[in-house]
């Protein structure tokens, strides 16, 4: 069964840090982009951060830029999303998504992702 497990949300006050890991069983990462997610309540998912598969490629939502770093440890088939400076707005259930888009490339459109983990929680406190 292949599946993506994320781990890591909590909470934290206004300027704290957190690391997310997603971590894949059942299939390879080396082959997918990963992509970040978040989601509010009441509000649409949006797209946060997101490696190629081959790690040369970075994306990053602008409000994050800056605050939040992506990374990819293929030996331990997880991928890591460091969030530090965190600021009440980044309060949202994450996830993280696979997709199969190849070479140096990654995208923010959910659409491409084929493989999407459970969410975990964020909350930031002011």
């Amino acid at each position: 069964q292949s599946q993506l497990v994320e781990s890591g949300g909590g909470l934290v006050t206004t300027g704290g840090s957190l690391k997310l890991s997603c971590t894949a069983s059942g299939f390879s990462l080396d082959y997918y982009a990963i992509g970040w997610f978040r989601q509010a309540p009441g509000k649409e998912r949006e797209g946060v951060s997101c490696i190629s598969s081959t790690s040369a490629i970075t994306n990053y939502k602008d409000s994050v830029k800056g605050r939040f770093a992506i990374s990819r440890d293929n030996a331990k088939n997880t991928v890591y999303l460091q969030m530090n400076s965190l600021k009440p707005e980044d309060a949202a259930v994450y996830y993280c998504a696979a997709s199969a888009i190849r070479g140096n490339m990654c995208t923010f459109s959910g659409p491409l992702y084929a493989y999407w983990g459970q969410g975990t929680q964020v909350t930031v406190s002011s």
